[in-house]
């Protein structure tokens, strides 16, 4: 558990990093000029190492949960970020998805944290996937219905829609797989039947909802070619995406450097996979020289320590 914390942690960080400056580009530039290692500059002109709004939020999560769970001040701990005063890399703000902003100024009007997220069908980024995974630490234990409400609190802080929750509900279940030491396809299979059963017997959404969730849950996503995996910023694609190039890898950074070299959204598929890689391969798997180049790399170790100690 304990390396987990900082093995899931680093792991989200260090594939934003590589992800940062070739956001926006297509798979087909990409597979032209793949990413191997870290760059510097790129989309948002930031030196090589720097990590962006998905890591920022991440942190703000853990930080809050080492002091225990409080939904309000994670809220808090968001509009913080949002005002440069905690987990920016570099003092500002350079990247930051719509539905999160306007849910951060929901947050800053004094709505409670739960009411702050969208709840239409178009309100379905992966603005609540991509910074979900240390709320894992904290819900590991508990029932499974415990663990959904959880989830549902803390994705709709800013996005509130049944099939985010969902995403997020599922990636952080296939976790506590992983945490529990099952391989790869055991811990997909035991996330499937579970998720499945949990969703069957606790009718949250419509039939018609749950359909959008097939090609993970009744089917194997690692079977299907790469041309039928999206990597835009839509949540359903960012699980697809993060779940295929993990299951179709033997290595922390052979799984994030397939994510980010599928294009578009690179940034939030490296760290939605280098979550999920970086606890099942483990801290050491992660290059040295890629943690080397992290931005706040120590700063970002004190945190696990506090978290591993809570």
């Amino acid at each position: 558990m304990k390396n987990s914390i900082k093995s899931g942690i680093f792991g989200v960080c260090v594939g934003d990093a590589l992800g940062v400056p070739v956001e926006f580009r297509s798979r087909e530039q990409l597979k032209r000029s793949p990413v191997t290692r870290m760059r510097a500059m790129g989309t948002h002109r930031q030196p090589s190492g720097t990590w962006s709004d998905d890591s920022s939020l991440t942190l703000c999560i853990a930080e809050s949960l080492s002091n225990g769970y409080d939904l309000e001040d994670i809220a808090l701990k968001f509009l913080q970020w949002y005002n440069e005063e905690i987990w920016t890399p570099h003092g500002k703000v350079f990247d930051i998805g719509i539905a999160t902003r306007q849910a951060i100024y929901r947050i800053s009007k004094g709505v409670i944290p739960q009411l702050c997220g969208g709840t239409t069908e178009f309100d379905n980024g992966n603005g609540s996937l991509m910074r979900i995974l240390p709320l894992l630490f904290y819900i590991k234990d508990f029932p499974i219905e415990k663990r959904f409400d959880r989830v549902k609190e803390v994705s709709s802080i800013t996005h509130g829609h049944i099939r985010s929750v969902i995403s997020c509900f599922i990636y952080l279940e296939f976790l506590i797989e992983i945490l529990n030491k099952s391989t790869k396809i055991e811990a997909y299979k035991k996330m499937q039947i579970k998720v499945k059963y949990f969703l069957d017997n606790h009718p949250i959404c419509s039939q018609n909802e749950m359909d959008f969730f097939d090609r993970i849950l009744k089917n194997d996503i690692s079977t299907y070619p790469e041309d039928e995996i999206k990597s835009s910023g839509y949540v359903l694609h960012s699980l697809e995406a993060s779940l295929w190039c993990f299951l179709n890898s033997e290595s922390y950074s052979e799984a994030v450097l397939k994510a980010v070299n599928l294009g578009e959204d690179t940034d939030t598929t490296g760290a939605i996979t280098g979550g999920i890689a970086g606890i099942y391969y483990g801290f050491e798997n992660i290059p040295e020289e890629w943690i080397s180049e992290l931005v706040r790399k120590d700063e970002i170790e004190k945190l696990c320590s506090k978290l591993e100690n809570n």
